[in-house]
């Protein structure tokens, strides 16, 4: 028993889930001391409609097709990698879609769609540790690596942090990153299942490796916004729990570009304790707007004078 309510219609080896109208949470948010993404004056200023719906809030629509394909082995070793496509604002509805790979039980392409057939985002998910590679990883690979960083100049491949503990009990505030609870989140989530209240929901796993990361930041240059371009989670043992008490360190593994974004792309890993071997691992695209540094060009100049293409 999957513990979910969720109709989901299925063709062949096509899972669709319903229309759901997820909510936004972030309104609040603050990043490094100023308003994010999330904010409805600060998307504005950059050319949004409003305040965008966090990327992750989607994985959740996608668990019950998960545990329909593979049960309760998806909750120990389950993994969802998403490149986002397309904002989500509060209001719309969007439904999630799967498809088994032929020949691959242990693998699904995936990708939510609004109503009027704008695509949120694509990917995969699988499970197991022997399921084929990753939407996300095998995307990173195909990325021409930055040449001439502005924003995450001061940010090499390679740079690590030390390991934080992280507490998620139902009723813990989760920090400026993240202002509201798990409690807060179960009382809206698209899918609800009792089991949350032990079990963390795959869109919490990314609260709760993030929370911290302004303690330990990245010296990204600011003031500047950013989002989340792209997103893996993974469990290699879980499920995590709510109310036991983690490690999370963050490594930056490649930093790549685009006309109007440079990105840090960081693997998080989050530990038992002292563990050696991680319990789940997060790959995230951390995409600055280039646009919202006021001093881009002139930093460019100053790092590369002529020489710069950017």
């Amino acid at each position: 028993m999957t513990g979910f309510a969720t109709e989901i219609a299925r063709e062949g080896d096509k899972l669709t889930g319903p229309w759901r109208r997820p909510r936004q949470m972030l309104a609040k948010q603050a990043v490094s001391g100023s308003t994010s993404i999330h904010d409805d004056s600060t998307a504005q200023e950059l050319g949004f409609s409003g305040g965008t719906i966090e990327g992750p809030t989607h994985f959740s629509q996608f668990e019950p097709l998960a545990e329909a394909f593979w049960g309760n082995e998806w909750r120990r070793a389950g993994c969802i990698s998403a490149h986002y496509r397309a904002p989500v604002f509060e209001g719309e509805a969007v439904r999630a879609i799967a498809t088994l790979d032929a020949g691959q039980p242990d693998y699904a392409a995936i990708r939510m769609e609004k109503e009027d057939g704008t695509e949120v985002l694509t990917g995969s998910m699988s499970v197991g540790e022997d399921a084929p590679q990753s939407a996300l990883r095998a995307r990173l690979e195909t990325l021409d690596r930055l040449t001439q960083p502005v924003l995450v100049a001061d940010v090499p491949v390679g740079a690590t942090t030390s390991r934080t503990p992280v507490t998620m009990d139902l009723g813990t505030h989760m920090g400026a990153l993240y202002p509201f609870t798990l409690a807060d989140k179960l009382a809206v989530i698209t899918e609800p299942n009792t089991r949350f209240n032990v079990e963390l929901p795959f869109e919490m796993i990314s609260v709760l490796g993030n929370s911290k990361a302004d303690v330990e930041a990245f010296p990204v240059r600011r003031p500047s916004v950013g989002l989340f371009a792209d997103q893996e989670i993974r469990l290699h043992d879980g499920p995590l729990l709510v109310g036991e008490t983690y490690e999370v360190e963050r490594e930056v593994i490649a930093r790549t570009g685009s006309r109007k974004t440079e990105s840090l792309w960081v693997e998080y890993r989050i530990f038992r304790g002292e563990d050696a071997a991680p319990a789940a691992t997060m790959l995230l695209n951390l995409a600055s707007l280039k646009a919202s540094y006021a001093d881009y060009e002139a930093d460019a100049r100053a790092l590369y004078g002529d020489h710069f293409n950017g």
